[in-house]
């Protein structure tokens, strides 16, 4: 079993759940964040006087499920074909983690390792 995490673009929300859907992944769930990576931040006007200001940290979403082995190329397919920017991409799309789930278990029933899932 492996976890994956994805940081996006708050915006692409709407493109990517769907997407898991499609690749066999029905179970997961997303949260809104805010942080810094290599993008460095971005630039804002503020309000009074129009100045230019850089704010480090941006607003993303990150996506979060477990997943069977045999699911991961499609998984990571589905999220990067739809969390990239239009054309090459550009810098702040976004990145996905994958790590290893050693056990899950499910509150309901007791059950343990894939099943739960």
């Amino acid at each position: 079993m492996l976890k994956v995490e994805a940081i996006i673009r708050p915006e692409r929300i709407g493109q990517v759940t769907p997407a898991l859907d499609a690749a066999g992944c029905t179970g997961y769930h997303y949260t809104n964040i805010t942080g810094q990576g290599r993008q460095g931040g971005v630039e804002v006007f503020t309000g009074r006087g129009g100045q230019m200001v850089t704010r480090s940290a941006v607003p993303k979403t990150m996506i979060t499920t477990v997943i069977p082995d045999e699911l991961l190329e499609a998984v990571i397919e589905a999220i990067v074909n739809n969390a990239r920017s239009p054309g090459e991409g550009a810098i702040g799309d976004g990145k996905i983690f994958v790590s290893t789930v050693s056990d899950v278990v499910r509150v309901r029933t007791g059950e343990r390792g894939e099943i739960a899932i």
